[in-house]
């Protein structure tokens, strides 16, 4: 006979829990991606690969055939976990989204990782180092130009970075240009002249997203696998390039199970570390995907966190 306590009840609750949890997620996701692709009303090229590329949406809010004033900016950067079968387009309904409200949108699209596992089974892999970062750097270095001419309409000067997930980790490293070590490639003189950013659910802290295994360890495949992680994570991670100056808003729903809340949590206690006040909106009912469905109430308080650093 084992001396061994009899089965507890007490993990099926946190099955249950777990169960609905994904449930949830799942039903989240289909939602957000059930939305056919919005075509942009121009496209412009800011390299040669095919994946440099920038679409622009125009503002279509009230008033916006002859507004008195410039529509700001408003960069989006897209999620996917950095990796290749997730692309700008699925991102489009959230841009368009955002049109619809006023603003000028600009979605970048950047080279990810591979378009097939290093083995069969497994998921692609996350990202391309340094590609990734490579045009990141050099969209937002274009883009005051290409708005210009693709959109007469936007102010370039009241430019808002937003990023879902993974495009959230870039829209903070993107803002962070100036602040990288000195030998960085992307490193720019000083901050990058910006309203601010909106990050969605973002990736911002690799060595909690690493302990949480968050996306499958998508941010050490980034960096070029754990060999290269620690020597790449002071060029990449936002949490270790704090503090920018540039007035940061992070939103997160608190049921959100792919990049989960304590992410955001541990980027804002970075940020507070440096002397740096993060604004965390949580939302209460929301998980990974309703911040970029224009279905979800969530996404509605996305862009009025963008309006009230835009405006």
């Amino acid at each position: 006979m084992s001396d061994a306590a009899p089965p507890s009840d007490a993990a099926e609750p946190e099955n249950t829990a777990g169960r609905d949890a994904a449930a949830r997620d799942a039903a989240e996701e289909e939602s957000a991606f059930s939305h056919p692709p919005v075509d942009p009303d121009a496209t412009a090229a800011y390299g040669d690969h095919p994946d440099q590329v920038i679409d622009f949406y125009a503002p279509r809010g009230p008033g916006s055939a002859a507004p008195a004033v410039l529509a700001p900016l408003v960069v989006v950067l897209h999620g996917g976990a950095w990796r290749a079968p997730y692309d700008r387009r699925h991102i489009s309904p959230f841009a368009d989204f955002l049109a619809r409200r006023g603003f000028a949108v600009a979605s970048v699209e950047y080279r990810r990782g591979a378009d097939a596992p290093d083995r069969p089974g497994e998921a692609p892999v996350a990202g391309r180092w340094p590609d990734t970062f490579d045009d990141v750097a050099a969209a937002l270095d274009a883009l005051p130009a290409l708005a210009r001419q693709a959109l007469p309409q936007a102010d370039p000067g009241r430019t808002v970075l937003t990023g879902h997930s993974a495009g959230g980790q870039l829209a903070l490293w993107a803002a962070a240009r100036h602040v990288l070590p000195a030998d960085a490639p992307w490193r720019i003189d000083g901050p990058a002249a910006l309203r601010g950013v909106v990050a969605l659910a973002p990736i911002a802290d690799f060595a909690v997203a690493e302990k949480l295994d968050v996306c499958g360890g998508a941010s050490r495949q980034l960096l070029g696998g754990q060999e290269q992680f620690p020597l790449r994570q002071p060029y990449a991670d936002p949490a270790l390039l704090l503090p920018t100056g540039i007035a940061t808003t992070v939103v997160q729903g608190r049921t959100d199970v792919v990049v989960p809340q304590a992410v955001a949590e541990s980027y804002a206690e970075a940020a507070a570390k440096a002397g740096e006040t993060v604004g965390l909106t949580l939302l209460e009912g929301a998980g990974h995907f309703p911040l970029i469905d224009p279905a979800a109430d969530a996404c509605a308080v996305v862009a009025e966190e963008i309006a009230q650093l835009a405006w």
